[in-house]
């Protein structure tokens, strides 16, 4: 009969745990001045991941930055803040939608939507005060992930 002692519980779960890191990606998001839906997108717009998955932003045109928006991440959600034509790599750790946002050009609608695990679209409330294109253009890439 093998006796499995706390200690070595304890040494699966850690290699359980690094191992579960190993296999977290990085996706990379471009933002652009004029994309294949239009001026001043992120692409994609919109992206699943799971917890643990890093997102990438790219500067592929100067201008932007990406940033969380206050409101539309889940519970426990660490926001950020890039800064204008930086590269910024996030980490999404908590299940849920999040919405993200370029703020020189938000009220030009340039956002995008991000899932994190089994999170419905049908949970995402948009701020009252985000701008009217950015709240059209969130029920719209909504819409269209949906489909």
């Amino acid at each position: 009969m093998k006796l499995f002692t706390l200690a070595r519980l304890g040494a699966v779960c850690l290699s359980l745990s690094a191992a579960g890191a190993a296999w977290a990606e990085t996706f990379e998001v471009k933002m652009l001045n004029r994309g294949a839906s239009g001026p001043m997108v992120y692409e994609p717009e919109f992206i699943q991941l799971q917890p643990g998955d890093k997102l990438k932003f790219l500067a592929s045109s100067s201008g932007h930055d990406a940033v969380s928006i206050d409101g539309m991440a889940p519970a426990g959600a660490k926001p950020f803040k890039g800064k204008i034509n930086e590269e910024i790599e996030v980490t999404f750790t908590e299940a849920g939608i999040y919405g993200i946002k370029c703020l020189p050009h938000y009220a030009m609608g340039m956002v995008m939507l991000v899932q994190v695990g089994d999170a419905p679209l049908s949970v995402l409330k948009v701020p009252a005060e985000a701008p009217e294109r950015a709240q059209k253009r969130f029920q719209e890439i909504a819409a269209r992930a949906a489909r």
